[in-house]
């Protein structure tokens, strides 16, 4: 029968930590210790038996003996996979080998379905995201990339709590979308007898909680956007937040750009890093650059704001994209800067003022109407963000969201809508703020030095798939001969005690 509990006290990573280095081979550290995982390997030999235990710490060598081990037969029956349960002594083998002397034991799970030769590792994709669970256990650099992601995560906290930061929740069902331009996901709530929808960004509530008082906010959590699929795009992903009342988006990058520095230097133990083959540096200060300064370094084009229209069309249109009939001037100088610039920009950069038509939840640029005080980070060719000097004039938002609302009427699904509430909220007293959101995901392919999202996703968004319905299907669903084992005890001792 399998236990409710297994009283484990030791990780199996834990035991070369250097407590036994004096262990002489042969020798035993008179320690007993119960650890506990998966048999990776399972090596009958008569009177002995070798096995691999693995947790998420690491590994272990276990040795049975015929003579002292219970249920010693039972034991060299384990198949790969299967969870169990050992308590004995540290010892150092003949051949120098630390490991755990097995005295008893208990089976605590079964593996049902053969893994066969995925032990070794798993490098086909389908597998690695669909059944990760399969690839934590194969692939070492998944549980990598994975706690690497928590441990940003608590660095974030740690950071903006000692900044005066009070962290928060708020809806992930909204009455409608806004905080961003995107196609949201529509969902139905019977007992209200309305349409909710799946929030694509936190961020007018957290502004409405500025206007409550809270002068620092910042919120870490999941949105939700009807789109693509793509290396760098997920339909969700983790974000964090972050409003700061009396600040403008120049002190807002200063803050980000440190912020961003010390989580890589907390979490990697620098910021000066290789990113897919490339140094990378994420040391402050970034450099603040236009979008017309950008795409004349990477084009020789002279575009600006003043650019006429049919000009910018035109070289939209000689860099393979179609302007839609909707697009004034401030939407086709965005289109060309990700057509020419963004990809090829690699060391960290604000890119800084966009133009208002773009941006309708920015406060209105001081030096120029036209544009907006709006800035977004552009690390290794793509976007990790977006931060503003909040619009605090409802009238001035109003006008924004019914231009927006308008746009969605003529059909841009992306596009927002007027929200009474919010505008209710603003009408309340907005001081002036700054607010930013960073990709957690992006961020973590940096850190982690991966090309695809879905690597520091748990369990990215996948197409369905066809369960399997036969009992041979269910005993080895990938049609994996497990004779490949073999290869896998090459780096074992054939050892005795």
């Amino acid at each position: 029968m399998i236990p409710y509990h297994f009283d484990k006290d030791t990780a199996a990573g834990s035991i070369h930590d250097g407590r036994f280095e004096g262990l002489e081979p042969g020798e035993g550290s008179g320690v007993a210790v119960a650890v506990a995982g998966r048999i990776m390997l399972n090596r009958p030999q008569g009177k002995l038996c070798f096995q691999t235990l693995r947790d998420e710490t690491g590994e272990v060598q276990l040795f049975a003996l015929a003579q002292s081990t219970e249920d010693f037969e039972a034991l060299t029956r384990l198949h790969l996979g299967d969870w169990i349960g050992a308590k004995g002594e540290v010892v150092r083998t003949r051949r120098g080998e630390l490991s755990v002397q097995v005295s008893t034991w208990v089976l605590l799970a079964e593996a049902r379905r053969s893994f066969g030769d995925k032990w070794r590792g798993v490098a086909d994709p389908e597998i690695r995201y669909r059944q990760r669970e399969v690839d934590l256990w194969a692939n070492a650099s998944t549980r990598r990339t994975l706690n690497l992601r928590s441990k940003v995560l608590q660095e974030l906290r740690l950071r903006l709590w000692a900044d005066g930061f009070t962290e928060v929740e708020t809806p992930l069902l909204h009455p409608i979308p806004g905080g961003a331009a995107a196609k949201p996901f529509t969902t139905y709530h019977n007992a209200l007898g309305t349409e909710l929808y799946l929030r694509v960004a936190p961020e007018l509530y957290l502004k409405r909680l500025v206007v409550g008082g809270m002068e620092r906010v910042f919120e870490i959590g999941r949105s939700f956007r009807n789109e693509g699929i793509s290396p760098r795009h997920n339909p969700e992903f983790t974000t964090i937040e972050l409003y700061c009342a009396y600040l403008d988006y120049t002190q807002l990058m200063l803050l980000v750009e440190h912020l961003v520095a010390d989580v890589a230097r907390a979490v990697v133990g620098t910021t000066e890093l290789t990113y897919q083959g490339r140094p990378l540096s994420l040391a402050p200060p970034w450099r603040r650059a236009t979008y017309g300064e950008l795409i004349f370094e990477a084009t020789g084009l002279s575009v600006s704001i003043d650019t006429p229209p049919a000009e910018l069309a035109a070289h939209l249109g000689a860099h393979g994209v179609t302007p839609q009939p909707t697009w004034g001037p401030g939407r086709m100088l965005a289109e060309l800067f990700e057509a020419t610039a963004e990809a090829g920009l690699w060391e960290p950069v604000f890119v800084i003022d966009y133009p208002k038509e773009t941006s309708p939840l920015s406060r209105t640029h001081r030096g120029d109407a036209r544009l907006v005080e709006r800035f977004e980070p552009v690390v290794a060719g793509r976007e990790l963000g977006n931060g503003f000097s909040e619009l605090i004039d409802p009238e001035d938002q109003r006008a924004r969201f019914e231009e927006q609302a308008a746009a969605h009427a003529s059909g841009d699904d992306e596009a927002m809508l007027v929200d009474e509430e919010y505008l209710r909220a603003m009408e309340q007293g907005l001081p002036p703020t700054a607010g930013f959101g960073l990709g957690i995901d992006r961020l973590v392919m940096l850190l982690a030095d991966v090309a695809n999202i879905r690597e520091v996703i748990a369990f990215p968004t996948l197409r369905p798939e066809a369960y399997a319905e036969s009992a041979e299907d269910l005993a080895d669903p990938d049609g994996v001969e497990v004779s490949a084992i073999v290869e896998a005890v090459a780096h074992l001792e054939a050892d005795q005690p």
